[in-house]
């Protein structure tokens, strides 16, 4: 190991591993654990360290919807509602208990929660709206808002003491506390964090991890200095706001950002559980106490007490995760499943392949070659893509929805009156021909193109040799020209002949680059290479690589390239066996009966068909797919939504297993390429047809 990256900080999901952190931290807060060890430390761990916890959760959620340019921000809303409803609904057994009427128990429910650490979701659902609002007049002004709206917050929490001394502030606070129990609420508490993981987002600089790692260091020192201040005055109403607290927040959020790797989805699902369910625990262990005689080490013993309603509350989290996945199962008739990190793998090696200086540019179109284009970019854009490319412009605005950021390259043609649309969702669109280039530029919006140039494919493109023609669309004011491509007809083989037109497909594109340059135009971003051009002539790597199929781990067909990747495949394809049914020799099955067993044999209805994409012929060109780790071959005629398969040679073969028709089942597996030669076809047609009732699992 170089000293240089021995000098790297360790990466790992540090996000959702502080989500799981700050959870335990309230718990904390609500079971005091070092009570009777020193009241002093107990303050210190659950109302200065403890504080830390749930401005973390709300940063995290104000930074994801930014990330997404709030579009989530109604999904996002009705799912916490939806949450919150039914946590009230949990703890309604203990209001009735408490006596709570219902005027405080809807009033509880509409803002400060209806049990104490509850109040969290009506805050998060006010501020999150309050924040989104004002995110609208400027991250700068919204800001100042938010922390003007936080210092008034203050003086009603940790600074209530001095601030009642004021008369006029004194009046002020009286009106407050006479509408709301507390300031650590969805108006003066949670807009800042909101606003502030938002502004994360969207910030371009970041200081490094140590730096980071300092300045949460001072800041937390100067917040425990005044937090034991206040606390020496006893001026404190409540203990949840501090001057210090948002400067903290910032650098502890920079600080798990630069140590960010990957999801951690596990710890999600165990955080909200734990923050929800702990109230509870913190009940039943007290009860337990008081029924087993061990009220002295569960209750009194504070650590004993937090090592109990702890233990609870993550195995009562646990096993609720388990029995009640927080989020949708896939499909289970037939789904597709993805290896994300065979696809982050892929993208590594291809960009190795493509050398230093060159960006990999991640081809989506059709869906993401049946793969599913928005789980496909989420997952790249986390490995650090910002290039993307599809065919036409509605799966552009789709991405778009979806949260993707960086470059998307429209590779089709588009009608130039949706030149709007284009600058509207920020899309580059390829000019297919001069008249193409003149109708975008006359729309009466500037639009970001790419010029595709015809080096001998004679599909869309500008003659390669017309330099006077490109660099006139590059002076038209309505069109922002970001680069030039061209594609190549036959990078796919080796022969000589195909070899020779590949090279002057290449030295006309440098050639037509070379021109603009001594035109005074720069060209932009030049690129050339698609998937086999990546595998078969990497020194024609310009500027970017469009990897397609490649990416996806698999060739087109099983013919040999110049040089072999270690990509490994994506996608796995499978479906639930529906019925296992026993046939006697001569019986027969399917439409048209064109199965006839010829012995005693156990025959599997799969439910997926050629609705979902596959090949209506398969069961006829050797089709077969992997239960149990068995080759088992597909019989009759494929239907609509389910197929015939012959599993005698899986005895064990059940309804509800699994059937695999693509990857792998034990040691066996099934490839693309096996499956696209019995079709007569390449896998990026079989790939592409895949139905978008497939569910998509990501693993």
């Amino acid at each position: 190991m170089t000293a240089r990256a021995a000098a790297r900080p360790a990466k790992f999901p540090a996000l959702d591993g502080f989500r799981l952190a700050a959870a335990v931290l309230v718990v904390t807060i609500h079971t005091s654990p070092l009570a009777s060890v020193s009241p002093l430390a107990d303050f210190w761990l659950t109302r200065v360290l403890a504080r830390l916890a749930v401005p973390f959760f709300l940063m995290v959620s104000g930074y994801f919807l930014a990330k997404n340019a709030w579009r989530g921000l109604w999904a996002f809303w009705k799912r916490t509602a939806l949450v919150y409803l039914a946590a009230a609904a949990l703890y309604l057994p203990l209001n009735v208990y408490a006596g709570l009427s219902p005027v405080r128990w809807l009033r509880g429910l509409v803002w400060e929660g209806t049990f104490y650490h509850l109040w969290y979701f009506p805050a998060l659902l006010w501020g999150v709206l309050i924040a989104w609002g004002l995110s609208r007049l400027g991250m700068r002004a919204g800001l100042a808002l938010v922390g003007a709206l936080y210092l008034a917050g203050l003086g009603g929490d940790s600074y209530f003491g001095l601030a009642d001394r004021v008369p006029a502030l004194h009046g002020f606070y009286s009106g407050v506390f006479a509408l709301t129990e507390y300031t650590r609420n969805g108006l003066f508490y949670a807009p800042l964090f909101l606003l502030l993981g938002a502004a994360l987002a969207g910030c371009r600089w970041q200081p490094s991890v140590r730096s980071a790692a300092a300045g949460l260091a001072a800041g937390f020192a100067a917040m425990t200095a005044e937090a034991l201040w206040l606390h020496g005055l006893g001026v404190q109403r409540h203990d949840s706001m501090y001057l210090f607290l948002p400067v903290c927040m910032v650098f502890l959020f920079w600080l798990l950002l630069g140590c960010n790797t990957g999801r951690w989805k596990a710890g999600r699902d165990l955080s909200l559980l734990v923050y929800l369910l702990h109230p509870g625990c913190i009940v039943a262990v007290r009860e337990l106490a008081r029924l087993t005689g061990s009220w002295a080490l569960l209750v009194e013993n504070s650590l004993g007490h937090f090592a109990a309603v702890l233990a609870l509350s993550l195995a009562a989290a646990w096993l609720l995760a388990r029995l009640r996945p927080l989020r949708p199962r896939p499909d289970a008739r037939a789904w597709r499943e993805l290896d994300a990190g065979a696809l982050r793998h892929n993208a590594k090696i291809l960009q190795e392949a493509a050398g230093p200086g060159c960006r990999l540019m991640a081809v989506v179109k059709a869906d993401a070659y049946g793969h599913g284009a928005k789980p496909v970019c989420r997952i790249l854009q986390k490995a650090g893509v910002r290039d993307y490319a599809v065919a036409c412009l509605s799966e552009g605005i789709a991405l778009r929805k979806a949260g993707i950021r960086g470059g998307i390259l429209i590779l089709g043609w588009t009608a130039p009156d949706q030149a709007p649309l284009l600058a509207r969702w920020r899309l580059t669109q390829t000019v297919a021909s001069v008249e193409h280039g003149r109708a975008l530029a006359a729309q009466g919006c500037r639009v970001r193109v790419q010029l595709a140039l015809d080096t001998g494919m004679h599909r869309l493109g500008i003659p390669a040799g017309d330099a006077e023609a490109a660099a006139a669309l590059y002076r038209l004011p309505g069109l922002r020209v970001e680069g030039i491509f061209s594609h190549l007809g036959v990078s796919d083989s080796l022969t000589p002949e195909d070899e020779a037109c590949t090279r002057r497909q290449a030295a006309d594109l440098a050639a037509a680059a070379e021109r603009l340059r001594q035109a005074g135009i720069d060209p932009g971003r030049v690129h050339l290479l698609a998937s086999y051009g990546i595998w078969n002539y990497p020194e024609y790597h310009f500027d970017l690589v469009r990897a397609g199929i490649a990416l996806y781990g698999v060739g087109s067909d099983d013919s040999p390239t110049r040089r072999a990747l270690p990509l490994r495949p994506v996608l796995s394809l499978r479906a639930r066996v529906a019925a296992v049914r026993l046939l006697a020799p001569g019986e027969t099955a399917g439409y048209g009966r064109a199965f006839t067993a010829k012995r005693p044999t156990r025959l599997a209805v799969v439910a997926i068909g050629y609705a979902d994409g596959l090949p209506r012929s398969l069961p006829r060109q050797g089709g077969r797919v992997l239960v149990r780790g068995v080759f088992c071959p597909m019989v009759g005629r494929m239907c609509m939504d389910q197929l015939l398969v012959d599993v005698t040679d899986a005895p064990d073969a059940a309804p509800g297993d699994i059937a695999t028709l693509l990857g792998t089942d034990g040691s066996a597996a099934i490839r693309a390429e096996e499956l696209a030669a019995r079709c007569g076809t390449i896998t990026n047609e079989l790939l592409s047809r895949l139905g978008s009732r497939l569910g998509i699992v990501v693993r």
